[in-house]
C-alpha cells in the first residue's frame, strides 16, 4: 500500500503573508512612512478582521475577490490617499472614529490637549460637575467626544464651519452614546452662538501651518485632507488670533483656553495671548519635548 505524500505548498501561490510582504515592500519603495503597518491596516480592513488576526491566517490562501479589494486600495494609498480615508476611521484616545475627506485625520498629538484639558478638570475638583466646554473646530468631534465620554455631567458645544464634518462628527457622538450632552453648531468660531454664552473650557485644534509650509507637506496631507481646516494665513495664526479675542468674551471667570499649535508658532501664539486680557498658563509640550498646547486661562475667580 502506498503512502499518501503531502501536497507541497505552491510558493507562488497568494497567501495572506506574501501579500503583506509584497505590499510592504511596495509601499516602502514608493516612499511610505510605516509600510508594514499601512499594508497590515488595508488588508485586515478588506478582510474584516483585526490586524493581529492577520498572523494567525498568514499560510491561508488569498482569494481572487479579496485579491482584487485590497490591490484597489493599494493603488489608492499609492497615489497618496491616507489609509484612515480608505479604510474610514482612526484610532485616538484608544477609540475608533469615523474620518471622510471632509475632516482631519486625528493625531496623537491632540491627544495631549485631551489629557490636559481632564487634567484641569480633576485638579479643580469639577470633574463630576455639570461643566460647559466648547470644542471650536470640532472637525470629526474627537475632542468634544473624549470629553462627555471622560466628564460625565459636562454639556459640549461643538463648532465647525464644515456642515460635513458636523455630520461626521455626529455620527461619531452617536456611536459611542454621548450625542445627547454634546450641541453641533454650524459657526465661524462662536458667531452663531447667542451673546453671553460663556464656558468653563474652550478647546481647539485651530488651522495653524502657514502658508509656506503648506507647500512642504507631504501630498497625502495636502492633496487629500481639507485645505480649511489645515491654512492658518501667512503665520500661521489667523485664526489663532480671532480665537483669543473671542475667548475673552467667552470664557467664565477661571474658564481655560487650550489650542494645540504647531511648534513653529509656539512662541508668536504666546505673545499673542501675553498681549491679550487673558493670563497666559504654561505650554504643554509633547513627548518630543515640543511645545503643542498653548493654554490661557480668564482672569477672576472660577
Amino acid at each position: 500500500m502506498s503512502t499518501p505524500v503531502e501536497a507541497k505548498p505552491d510558493p507562488d501561490a497568494w497567501t495572506i503573508g506574501r501579500l503583506l510582504n509584497w505590499t510592504t515592500d511596495f509601499f516602502t519603495q514608493r516612499g511610505v512612512e510605516s509600510a508594514r503597518l499601512e499594508a497590515e491596516v488595508l488588508l485586515a480592513h478588506c478582510r474584516g478582521c483585526q490586524r493581529i488576526l492577520l498572523y494567525t491566517a498568514f499560510d491561508e490562501p488569498a482569494s481572487e475577490q479579496l485579491r482584487e479589494k485590497f490591490r484597489a486600495l493599494v493603488r489608492e494609498r499609492a497615489a497618496g490617499k491616507p489609509v484612515a480615508y480608505l479604510v474610514g476611521k482612526r484610532e485616538f484616545y484608544s477609540h475608533d472614529f469615523e474620518v471622510t475627506p471632509d475632516v482631519l485625520i486625528p493625531r496623537p498629538e491632540t491627544e495631549l490637549l485631551v489629557v490636559g484639558l481632564l487634567d484641569h478638570a480633576k485638579e479643580q475638583g469639577r470633574a463630576a460637575e455639570p461643566l460647559a466646554l466648547a470644542d471650536v473646530g470640532t472637525g470629526s468631534g474627537i475632542i468634544a467626544i473624549c470629553a462627555a465620554m471622560n466628564l460625565k455631567a459636562a454639556h459640549v458645544t461643538a463648532l465647525d464651519l464644515s456642515t460635513h464634518a458636523l455630520e461626521v462628527a455626529q455620527r461619531n457622538a452617536e456611536k459611542h452614546h454621548v450625542a445627547e450632552r454634546i450641541e453641533f453648531v454650524e459657526s465661524d468660531l462662536f458667531a452663531a452662538v447667542n451673546d453671553g454664552v460663556t464656558y468653563d473650557f474652550i478647546a481647539s485644534n485651530p488651522p495653524y501651518i502657514t502658508t509656506a509650509e503648506l507647500a512642504e507637506l507631504d501630498k497625502s496631507v495636502k492633496d487629500f485632507e481639507p485645505m480649511l481646516a489645515l491654512d492658518g494665513g501667512a503665520e500661521g495664526t489667523t485664526v489663532v488670533e480671532r480665537l483669543i479675542a473671542e475667548a475673552t468674551t467667552r470664557l467664565k471667570p477661571g474658564g481655560i483656553l487650550m489650542m494645540e499649535i504647531s511648534p513653529m508658532i509656539a512662541a508668536r501664539v504666546e505673545q499673542l495671548v501675553t498681549d491679550s486680557p487673558l493670563e497666559k498658563l504654561e505650554t504643554l509640550k509633547d513627548l518630543d519635548g515640543h511645545a503643542r498646547i498653548v493654554q490661557a486661562r480668564q482672569k477672576g475667580a472660577a
